[in-house]
């Protein structure tokens, strides 16, 4: 057949395949354009937020402290005399702190000023005081020399968050505090030292005594309970329905709704946590067990289909091997197919714990956003979790508060980052490439 086609039409034609491959190049250009700048500004936002995150929190790992030389005078300290740990938890320690600051500022005689002098120094002092005479009752007459921590409002301005150079109206402390703190300063009985508290003792009221120890141990017993519950029953119903299960309308039912409670709400979760552990079994509120089950529940659909895929990796193969030696189908599961498939399902796991790890809705059903300020001993003692903490703390109006909300958000943050990176390197170590 002769080619008809004249050589206008050819160059005509040439031109329209060239303007429509320019006009496909240009949108292809504009897409990888549109990628990019997708990237840099998901970059650019979360650079924002840790830098939000960081500049607020970092500043909470230091404390100020002020020494005090005190006087453990017996009749204060050990009203009964006889050294007994009951008498000596019942000595009056405010007045000994009280009375060691104002012996450092004798001229501060009226009742307004002493009061404002008082408040430059932590309530919890005289209990650091008490700590160190049950410790040491020999201490009882005696003079101690002690750091203590300062107010929340002496923290921050020696921390620079109170600025000095406003209006006297518009800052939380006064100008003579002011004067007393540059006092105490220049004397060498001012410093800003680690924070240990901040990693030691449990919540309180006093935002410079405060910590996230108990929200650590919380948080920690209820992952305990989570890994113990949900790793093994989400793995063994993964091998059942993958390897045993025959394929008909009940399994391709469980597999639906295990599938769509991964997407459930976690709040959800909490709900029916509230239902049946503390309304119908009468489980204690605010406990890392009742915690825990509420998490496995949440948790199991993520290990369940992070199991199932792993074992779905695992090539044909390595069964009919199996099977051809002579081992039965149970030996096939659990000698072969399982342990290949098992840094993948660790992985999964690992995953779905960083994410109970995290989680605050379904806790706050249970009662775990109660103020506990003892570091909870054992599964059943009321305790709170990290997440919860930094709940409660950014709740609260102290400007102090502020900075400790970030530097348990830190943590927090150093928690999942560990989890999540122990998870890639588990799946780079003994994953499998077949």
């Amino acid at each position: 057949m002769s080619n008809t086609s004249k050589p206008g039409q050819e160059r005509s034609t040439i031109e329209i395949v060239r303007a429509s491959l320019k006009r496909r190049y240009r949108a292809e250009r504009r897409f990888r354009a549109y990628g990019l700048v997708s990237v840099l500004l998901g970059i650019a936002f979360l650079a924002l937020l840790l830098t939000s995150i960081v500049g607020n929190g970092y500043s909470a790992f230091r404390q100020t402290y002020m020494k005090l030389d005190l006087v453990l005078a017996a009749e204060q300290v050990d009203p009964r005399g006889d050294r007994s740990e009951a008498s000596l938890r019942s000595g009056n320690y405010l007045a000994v702190v009280r009375a060691g600051l104002s012996d450092q500022f004798p001229e501060v005689s009226e009742r307004r000023e002493k009061r404002s002098l008082y408040g430059l120094v932590s309530n919890g002092a005289m209990f650091q005081v008490q700590d160190a005479v049950l410790a040491d009752p020999s201490l009882v007459g005696r003079n101690l020399e002690i750091w203590v921590p300062a107010d929340d409002d002496a923290d921050m301005f020696m921390k620079g968050r109170i600025p000095r150079d406003v209006p006297e109206s518009d800052r939380r402390l006064s100008d003579r505090q002011i004067a007393w703190l540059d006092a105490m300063l220049a004397d060498g009985r001012l410093e800003l030292r680690l924070n240990r508290a901040l990693f030691s003792n449990g919540d309180s009221r006093d935002p410079e005594i405060a910590g996230i120890w108990g929200a650590v141990k919380g948080s920690f017993y209820m992952l305990v309970v989570t890994l113990l519950l949900a790793f093994p029953i989400g793995v063994a119903a993964a091998v059942y329905l993958e390897e045993f299960a025959r394929k008909n309308r009940w399994t391709d039912f469980i597999e639906v709704n295990i599938n769509n409670l991964a997407a459930v709400p976690s709040i959800v979760f909490g709900l029916l946590g509230l239902a049946v552990f503390l309304n119908f079994f009468g489980m204690p509120r605010s406990a890392p067990l009742v915690g825990g089950l509420v998490l496995t529940l949440m948790t199991l659909p993520t290990i369940i289909i992070a199991a199932r895929a792993s074992l779905q990796s695992v090539p044909p193969s390595i069964r009919e091997a199996a099977l051809g030696m002579g081992a039965s189908r149970m030996q096939t599961t659990f000698h072969h197919v399982v342990p290949l498939a098992m840094p993948g399902m660790l992985t999964g796991a690992i995953i779905g714990m960083s994410r109970a790890l995290g989680e605050t809705a379904p806790l706050l059903m249970i009662g775990m956003v109660a103020f506990i300020v003892d570091v909870p001993q054992g599964f059943f003692d009321p305790a709170t979790a990290l997440p919860v903490q930094i709940y409660l703390w950014a709740d609260s109006p102290e400007r102090a508060f502020v900075e400790r909300t970030s530097a348990a958000i830190i943590v927090l943050l150093g928690f999942l980052l560990v989890m999540n990176l122990l998870a890639v390197l588990l799946r780079n170590r003994f994953e499998r490439r077949w």
